[in-house]
């Protein structure tokens, strides 16, 4: 009988979006200012969100930090709307972490290529 695999490609996979989540949320708020909807959608359409119920305690954590800013904007159709933007801070910040994954998939990259001509 044949022991049960504990490993599991998806949990791997779903670990690896939630390491990335702060950083692409942040790409996606450097494009101008957006609402959180937007945000779900925009994540979704790249197959990078986890769980949905994630996005707001990460905006929250971004902006207490000082990376976010966000502005209420009267909606037409319902109550007001919250638009994310971000700081001089939070510009600084993502242009670190965008050196920090070129480095990172390079090396990772690199991995790859000598893993598949051993």
């Amino acid at each position: 009988m044949s022991k049960p695999n504990k490993y599991s490609l998806e949990n791997v996979e779903a670990q690896m979006r939630k390491g990335s989540l702060e950083f692409t949320i942040l790409l996606i708020i450097s494009r101008g200012e957006v609402y959180a909807s937007d945000i779900i959608q925009q994540l979704k359409t790249h197959d990078l969100i986890v769980v949905e119920g994630t996005l707001y305690p990460i905006l929250s954590r971004l902006n207490r930090a000082g990376l976010l800013d966000y502005s209420w904007v009267e909606s037409e159709s319902g109550p007001p709307r919250k638009y994310y933007s971000l700081t001089k801070t939070g510009k600084e910040s993502l242009d670190q972490m965008t050196a920090a994954w070129k480095a990172m998939s390079a090396s990772i990259q690199q991995l790859i290529t000598n893993a598949k001509s051993d």
